[in-house]
Order: structure tokens, then sequence, then C-alpha cells
């Protein structure tokens, strides 16, 4: 598989779901996109939307939110290389909620009567597709009970922890040391804290050690720890075994 194939990250992803061979490969490979570079904050789907495509993230980040009647965001999941964001619509038709551009990105859209023809042509992409939604709903679920269930504190480990892990996992980092490109009314917003909230528990984290930050890098200096700290138990991520073991 060309690794300079504009949809690589995203055929590779779906190979760790399902043994795909090389043809099947090939044949995500070989569908129709059209690739844009979108600036941060620009959206990509707006609630209500009906559209005809599927996006896929080539570079850069972008969220899922829905907005309150009274304007109150909650950002629902973070996407990143390899994550075609909102697959749903290939089936659903109509969006339920908005998907916005994080950071300056590269998404491929591919039209979706061509994902869904390929889907049920190969079987084998087909199973891979459907598990990807899977792990969506998991994660969903895990965000419920955080924002729920956990204190402030938790939440916030909680969620540095998720997205230290998906970002190696992805191939896009190490989940020791990174760029957290979010600020902190975007924590608050994952979290249903404040921003001031948010600022609190960054600063308890790194007083007690667990985390070291800048303005947006940080270093964890203590995973277990943190981890602990968070309440995180990563199996709802579904990641093959060999990506669980990065986090040991």
């Amino acid at each position: 598989m060309p690794a300079v194939a504009p949809l690589a990250p995203w055929v590779r992803k779906m190979d760790s779901w399902a043994f795909l061979n090389n043809e099947e490969r090939e044949a995500l490979l070989a569908l129709p996109y059209t690739l844009k570079t979108i600036e941060a904050h620009h959206y990509i789907v707006r609630e209500g939307d009906k559209p005809t495509q599927s996006c896929v993230m080539i570079s850069g980040l972008s969220y899922r939110h829905k907005v309150t009647a009274n304007g109150a965001r909650q950002i629902l999941s973070i996407h990143m290389s390899g994550d075609i964001v909102d697959l749903q619509n290939s089936l659903l038709g109509i969006a339920d909620h908005n998907v916005q551009i994080l950071t300056a990105s590269q998404v491929a859209f591919i039209p979706r009567e061509a994902i869904v023809e390929l889907a049920f042509e190969r079987p084998a992409i087909g199973k891979a597709l459907w598990y990807d939604t899977l792990v969506d709903g998991s994660i969903f679920r895990e965000w419920i009970a955080n924002v729920g269930r956990r204190d402030a504190r938790t939440r916030l480990a909680h969620l540095l922890c998720e997205y230290a892990l998906r970002l190696e996992a992805a191939g896009l980092g190490s989940h020791r040391e990174w760029e957290l490109p979010m600020t902190q009314e975007q924590l608050a917003d994952c979290t249903g804290l404040t921003p001031v909230h948010v600022n609190r528990m960054l600063k308890s984290l790194a007083n007690e050690g667990l985390i070291r930050r800048t303005r947006r890098s940080v270093t964890i200096n203590d995973w277990k720890s943190l981890a602990a700290a968070a309440d995180f138990d990563s199996s709802y991520l579904h990641l093959p075994e060999e990506k669980l073991a990065l986090a040991q």
C-alpha cells in the first residue's frame, strides 16, 4: 500500500479492525474522494445538513459537538488522522450533530453512495466499517460516564489519557509528551466544566507531579499514576493488543 496515498491512514485503521486482503485495501484506496485543506474553526458538517459525502481525517484534528437552545456547547469526541468522522451519515442521511475543525486539517470527502456500495460488495470492508461505528459508540458511552459520574479532576485526567493513547496508537506521537491544541474553553466543553475549573484541575495535576505542561504542550511524568487518578481503563478504545501495550 503506497505510503503517500491520501486515504492510507484510514485504510491502516480499517485494517486493524478486521483483516483485509490486498485487494480489499486497494479497493478502499481506490474510492473516489475530494481532498480539501480546511482551516481551524470551519465546519465539516452542521446539524440538520443532509450530507452527500462522508469525511476522512487525513491530517489535523476535528471534533463533534452539539449546541443546546441556550447556546451551550458539549463536545462529544475528538478525531484525528485515520478517523472517518461522519460514517453514520452514509445511511442516516441527516446530520444530528456538528463536526468542526480543531486545527488546520486535510480532509478527504468520499461520496456516501460509493462507501455503501463497497461495504455491501465486500463483506470484510463492511465488517470493518461496522466495527468502526461500534468503537465510536463505546467511546461515546465512556464520555457520558466521564461527564456524568466522575469528579472534575478525574474527568480531565481521563480526557488527557485517552487523547495521549489514541495519538500514539495512530502513529502521531508519543503518549508521554505531546501538543494539546485545545483551549481551556474547549477542554471545558469536553468535560462539562467551566474554563476556570479546568485551569484549576490542570494546575492540580501539575502540582501533584502527574503532568508537566507549558501553554500547549503536555508531558506525562507518571503514566500509571495519571491513569489511576483518571479511572482510566483503555479497553473501551478496543485497540489491538500491541497498541494497548504502548501505555504499560
